[in-house]
Order: C-alpha cells, then sequence, then structure tokens
C-alpha cells in the first residue's frame, strides 16, 4: 500500500490497523489525531518541498557538532516507536514526541561506545538522545527550537 510520499509505511506497521493508513486517512494517522511531517508538507507544498526540508534538517542535525554524528539520510519513523521516557533531574519523566505523529529520524552508533545517538524532528524540532540497547537509559542530548 503506497502513502502519499510513495513510500510504503503500512505492510509492516503493527498499528496499521487502528492508524488507518496514509491514503486512507489523507495523510492524518490514528483518525486525523497524528501528523506525518512527509504528508503534510506533500500536500500543501510538493514533494521537492519534502526533499529540500529533509535535506536541511540533515544539514542543521550534521551542523550540531556531536563526537561521531554525521547523517546522510533521515527516515520516517512513528512516534511510538521512537517517543523514549526520560527522567529529568527533578525525578520526573518526560515524553518529548507525540505517539500518533510521524517523525524524520535516525539512529547512529556512537564510536567507542555501546550507546547510539537517537534523531528525531519535525518542522518545529529537533531532538538529539542518546541511549543503550533498545532505547535503555535514554538522556537528552539537544532539544531545541528551529
Amino acid at each position: 500500500m503506497q502513502s502519499l510520499c510513495g513510500i510504503d509505511c503500512c505492510s509492516k506497521c503493527s498499528h496499521k490497523n487502528t492508524c488507518g493508513g496514509c491514503t486512507q486517512t489523507d495523510g492524518r494517522p490514528f483518525g486525523g489525531r497524528g501528523r506525518c511531517i512527509a504528508a503534510e508538507c506533500i500536500k500543501n507544498q510538493s514533494p521537492e518541498a519534502f526533499s529540500a526540508l529533509k535535506q536541511t534538517l540533515i544539514e542543521e542535525f550534521n551542523a550540531l557538532g556531536l563526537p561521531g554524528l554525521q547523517i546522510g539520510d533521515l527516515n520516517l519513523l512513528n512516534g511510538f516507536y521512537i517517543n523514549l521516557e526520560y527522567q529529568l533531574p527533578n525525578g520526573q519523566s518526560v515524553k518529548l514526541l507525540e505517539d500518533k505523529n510521524t517523525y524524520l529520524g535516525n539512529q547512529v552508533e556512537k564510536p567507542g561506545s555501546e550507546r547510539c545517538y537517537g534523531l528525531a524532528a519535525d518542522e518545529h524540532y529537533l531532538l538529539v538522545c542518546e541511549y543503550g540497547c533498545n532505547g535503555s537509559s535514554p538522556e537528552i542530548l539537544i532539544y531545541k527550537k528551529r
């Protein structure tokens, strides 16, 4: 099943029955409660605008200057998959993303470490976190408004 952006997001998604799929929801997953960065950009502008946004986000991530963080691509990632819970210094826990949204992101192994960088972005925010195996012990490194 193709989506508005041409990527087959639905075929392997474990939430496809509750989401409704991109084409059926006109790019508003989970019964219109979610947002897909690709579908919105393509519908409101063009596929070329989405490609330009993706390239801009890649450049912004690479410009952060974090050791070993250089990416060449970003993938569409479901919020429910990447929305980790972070422990704040005051003991509270927080999630920074929306489970029903789709973001552009990637995972990059940290050189000389068993941890990874996790990247997520939309039109408004960049998030870089660090975590261990299967998302364990996540830490927020950068969360900033674009």
